[in-house]
């Protein structure tokens, strides 16, 4: 372990649909080839004895997107949380469940729900958007995530350098380390190489 390893990291996986494009699939194909990345990433996250992970599944822009996009990034994420669970962990999924576009087989695990012998916290952000989850703050002073921690490092993979509306208000004082690949072709090092980046910022929190 390094001497500054962050507590809760945050990953936007992006990239599945140049991914299969350039493999000569249809974009929608792409998705489900960043399945195994999401499960060969939390074993890493649990070797490295990483607290909390919260994966980008989709955000509710994303519904604006063609049908069979939309039906196939939808199914990813019913899938990629099926995975994920069977690792084991204290699992939550957030997003508008008051939408359409919010696949009704993840309600169960809307609140936190500890998986298999439970252990890392794990956040699934689905049908999410910022804006919705700060319109919360109006009723109660929280928003919708109230329960996901401040995220230290933040992972994008396929080269963009932005953070989509991921979870603002965590992402506040987040180091953002950008992969050029993209996420079905996540490789461990690629974790590894983030971690010792991480271990070298210098993490003030604006003091």
């Amino acid at each position: 372990m390094t001497k500054n390893t962050p507590k809760h990291i945050g990953i936007i996986p992006d990239g599945n649909r140049r991914w299969a494009t350039e493999h000569g699939m249809e974009k929608k194909d792409g998705y489900q080839y960043g399945l195994l990345p999401g499960v060969k990433l939390l074993r890493m996250a649990k070797e490295q004895n990483i607290e909390e992970l919260t994966y980008y599944g989709f955000t509710v822009d994303n519904c604006k997107r063609p049908t069979e996009q939309f039906a196939s990034f939808q199914k990813a994420c019913v899938d990629a949380v099926n995975l994920l669970k069977k690792e084991g962990a204290d699992l939550l999924v957030i997003g508008n469940t008051k939408s359409k576009c919010f696949p009704k087989e993840l309600l169960p695990y809307t609140k936190r729900t500890s998986i298999n012998g439970g252990g890392i916290r794990l956040n699934f952000l689905v049908n999410y958007g910022w804006q919705w989850d700060l319109s919360h703050m109006q009723i109660d002073g929280k928003p919708y995530s109230y329960d996901i921690s401040r995220v230290d490092l933040l992972i994008r993979f396929g080269g963009m350098r932005r953070l989509s509306g991921f979870l603002p208000l965590q992402s506040v004082y987040s180091d953002f380390y950008v992969i050029d690949h993209y996420w079905p072709d996540y490789q461990d090092l690629d974790f590894l190489h983030a971690l010792d980046w991480y271990a070298k910022q210098d993490v003030t929190l604006g003091g």
